[in-house]
């Protein structure tokens, strides 16, 4: 998996004239009444031509370089989600995101703050990660997968597997 290193004080002007503009829709976003006409037009507006048929996001939705997020049809995302969508995030068809989970592809370089290291998240098919997860920069969370309710998620989850802890290990294996 290769990583990606970006330099916030080198943005382009585009680069900081789009990050102003999904964090003005993602303003209007949590100030609309969900399961709307109009919330619909701004999750559309927010994450563009990256979102699959019936996805449905709930309000509180926090994060960053949304246009690095692709989201498969059906899928579920709860109430405050955070996604830091530097390196990218998948979310695969019918995965399901509980409330308050966080979703982070980027972090700080250790010697100069300025630089974001970047790895993509990759949510697969049918996994569900539970209330309050954190799943960290260049994991995949595989098919089927549960991720247990406060789970720090630091490494791959193989498919059919529930894991939970911090760091998340596994429970057991999905018959």
């Amino acid at each position: 998996m290769d990583e990606i290193r970006v330099d916030s004080r080198k943005l382009t002007p585009e680069e900081m004239s789009e990050g102003v503009r999904q964090a003005q829709v993602l303003f209007r976003l949590n100030q609309t009444m969900p399961y709307t006409e109009e919330y619909d037009r701004l999750v559309k507006e927010l994450f563009g031509d990256h979102i699959g048929v019936g996805v449905r996001i709930m309000p509180g939705l926090t994060g960053v370089c949304f246009h690095h997020v692709n989201i498969g049809d059906g899928a579920l995302i709860m109430n405050n989600c955070l996604m830091m969508s530097r390196g990218g995030i998948t979310i695969d068809e019918g995965a399901m995101i509980a409330a308050n989970v966080q979703l982070i592809s980027n972090n700080h370089d250790l010697h100069d703050r300025h630089v974001l290291v970047c790895k993509p998240v990759h949510i697969c098919r049918n996994a569900w990660i539970g209330a309050g997860a954190t799943i960290l920069p260049g994991v995949t969370v595989g098919e089927n997968a549960v991720v247990a309710a406060g789970a720090i998620v630091t490494k791959n989850v193989a498919p059919n597997t529930i894991v939970g802890g911090n760091p998340a290990k596994l429970i057991r294996e999905i018959d």
